[in-house]
């Protein structure tokens, strides 16, 4: 009978930790944003929809996408990875922005009422730790082009 109960537990407190990435995105909001003299990209996650401007100003509306099942998965994983609390702390690994080489692009998170938010890295070039991430959330405005 132990052993029953101690595979149930077992069992049970893994699906719940499973789910509990997928919660974390939910209940999240993502803003990514990159800017340069020409361009402007605003993208905002939540909960499945992405919100996409591209451009400056009224001549600009931002248009919302559905994200698919297969690319919000992916989202979730990644974001399951990313250690919030050092999101402050992540190092940019190029200075393109500096010389106009690159746009300046910034990921901010939302979650549970605390905002985490990157120091300014190069478009294209997001930390390490965030990389996967950051690339498939501009990869949802790509395919809107």
């Amino acid at each position: 009978m132990k052993a029953f109960s101690l595979i149930f537990l077992t069992l049970f407190l893994g699906k719940s930790c499973s789910n509990e990435a997928q919660n974390d995105i939910t209940n999240s909001v993502i803003q990514y944003t990159a800017n340069s003299r020409g361009m402007h990209l605003k993208i905002i996650v939540v909960n499945q929809k992405a919100t996409i401007s591209q451009g400056r100003g009224t001549d600009n509306p931002s248009e919302s996408v559905n994200i698919s099942d297969a690319d919000w998965k992916e989202l979730v994983t990644e974001f399951s990875k990313i250690n919030l609390d050092e999101v402050p702390n992540l190092k940019d690994p190029t200075q393109k922005r500096f010389y106009d080489g690159a746009a300046i692009a910034n990921l901010k998170i939302r979650y549970q009422d605390k905002n985490y938010e990157t120091v300014a890295f190069d478009h294209g070039f997001p930390p390490a730790a965030i990389e996967k991430f950051v690339n498939k959330i501009v990869s949802l405005a790509k395919k809107e082009e």
